[in-house]
């Protein structure tokens, strides 16, 4: 989440419904599960101008700035939704979004914990590989086979100029005579 967005606290009263006196005259019911994010004070960070112009620097709080996952913007309501016709209770329903939320934050922090360093890992070596080949060998392959075949480049176009292009340009004009007219009867 961007520290200039408005962040959104959730709140679930798990709480039975048809207990009066659990409010104790309070406007609102005390939130029993919070997750709010939690920002790094970037002002106590000293570094220098030269980390701090690098790309390498981690971005903490924009993690996703070209929304490559969109789609995984996942809540309660998108997954799990009761028709009118068919309800479980109310406390059912109220733990089973607390824990979905639980759940769902808590294991992905766990996945992550356990798979992000050695993926991350395995994709540097990766990709710092593909670009290596890319730029030694791939590249200058292409180049070198650009060179040697430009006299086939050139009498490709030669061929195309004299052969291929009058051909069509004859069938076009001789084509561009007709003209079709749509009447509707």
């Amino acid at each position: 989440m961007m520290k200039g967005e408005d962040s959104e606290e959730v709140e679930i009263d798990l709480r039975d419904s048809d207990d009066p006196d659990d409010f104790d005259e309070q406007d609102e019911p005390l939130p029993l599960w919070k997750a709010p994010p939690a920002f790094e004070e970037e002002e106590n960070i000293h570094t220098s101008t030269l980390v701090e112009i690098s790309d390498t620097k981690p971005l903490l709080n924009v993690r996703d700035p070209r929304g490559i996952n969109d789609c995984l913007k996942v809540t309660f309501e998108d997954v799990i939704a009761e028709p009118v016709s068919v309800r479980s209770g109310d406390r059912v329903w109220i733990w089973s979004h607390a824990l979905f939320e639980v759940l769902r934050v808590w294991v992905y922090r766990i996945v992550t914990v356990l798979l992000a360093i050695p993926m991350s890992i395995i994709s540097g070596i990766l990709f710092a590989t593909l670009s290596c080949l890319h730029i030694w060998m791939v590249r200058p392959c292409i180049h070198c086979i650009l060179v040697g075949t430009s006299w086939l480049e050139r009498l490709w176009s030669i061929v195309l100029d004299v052969i291929v292009r009058p051909c069509l340009t004859s069938t076009g004009r001789c084509c561009g005579g007709f003209s079709v007219h749509l009447a509707r009867e």
